[in-house]
């Protein structure tokens, strides 16, 4: 079975991962045994790259992926992250990155996961008032405690993670990659393959929009509030979407896995991890490994991000991103 390693670290994984935010919260209802079964549906097809964070749910979706993966931690690699701190009825609190609390939030991480070792362990956002070098630091005692194996970085700009890497070598940096997201070629991608750091692509659907199947009208959905899929900028990213279709169409496949074929060509060193709560939609995307894009349909694609509108997220996340 074809394999990516994950950076210089010994983990070596399905070139697809599977991305189980969306299964708590964010995306509409959620079904815990309907969830459970895709996350034994992909350990059965190969796919062995699970990611979460402790935010997901207010730490649900770690203790999801405790009850699905018991017994079978072994079988996997399991990245989780912690910064981004919610309150008690769900509120963001904002991001914290001071040493004492890494320590904190790793441990309630293993217990609700019920493991004694994290293989990779991110942090989630950078804390504006905590140095890369400190929260870094505190990351890399957890390495020599054994709770976590590999420690990573996730929406960082090159600089950050040069400064990070002298304090602890970074196996990986999680960013917003896709057709329509290709801000880290510009903000990290040249440094993290100067350091041999893998890319960890999050939403390289576009949030699943690159599928041409989600549902505005869903109020739990809170894709319903980013600036790309409102107003005019909607109807202008939806005919970037409908182009994709287009080219996928051509080729006999799904644009879903078009896209994702298209994150997979720009390197080896690229694993993206779709998120998804049903077994249906595991398998179709999956399927993109078998996919080859032509030089001129890459040319295509990549002309698309130009027409792109709005920002990826609100203003007041935005801020919090690349730093």
């Amino acid at each position: 079975m074809i394999k990516r390693k994950i950076g210089n670290s010994s983990l070596e994984v399905f070139p697809i991962g599977l991305g189980t935010m969306g299964m708590s919260e964010f995306y509409g209802e959620i079904n815990e045994e309907q969830s459970i079964a895709t996350i034994h549906k992909a350990i059965e097809v190969g796919v062995n790259f699970f990611d979460t964070a402790d935010m997901y749910g207010s730490g649900h979706n770690e203790q999801l992926l405790g009850k699905a993966l018991k017994g079978r931690f072994n079988e996997v690699v399991l990245a989780t992250k912690f910064g981004n701190v919610r309150g008690s009825n769900g509120e963001f609190l904002g991001v914290n990155g001071k040493p004492e609390y890494v320590k904190q939030a790793c441990e309630a991480s293993l217990k609700r996961l019920g493991i004694d070792v994290i293989d990779l362990y991110y942090l989630h956002r950078v804390d504006p008032k905590t140095p890369i070098e400190e929260t870094v630091g505190a990351m890399a005692e957890l390495v020599k405690e054994g709770k976590v194996k590999y420690i990573g970085l996730s929406e960082v700009k090159g600089s950050t993670i040069k400064r990070a890497n002298e304090v602890h070598p970074i196996t990986a940096v999680q960013s917003e990659y896709s057709i329509w997201t290709r801000d880290i070629e510009q903000a990290n991608l040249t440094e993290c393959r100067e350091l041999g750091i893998a890319t960890v692509a999050y939403s390289p659907l576009g949030r699943g929009v690159l599928t041409g199947k989600i549902d505005f009208n869903d109020e739990k959905d809170f894709r319903k509030h980013l600036p790309r899929l409102t107003g005019e900028n909607l109807k202008t990213n939806m005919d970037v979407v409908k182009k994709i279709e287009e080219i996928a169409a051509s080729k006999g496949v799904k644009a879903s896995q078009l896209a994702l074929a298209w994150v997979l060509a720009q390197g080896n060193d690229i694993i993206p991890i779709p998120g998804t709560k049903r077994e249906k939609y595991l398998l179709e995307n999956i399927e993109a490994v078998n996919i080859s894009i032509t030089n001129d349909e890459l040319k295509e694609l990549n002309k698309l991000s130009d027409i792109v509108a709005g920002e990826r997220y609100p203003e007041y996340s935005m801020a919090l991103t690349l730093q």
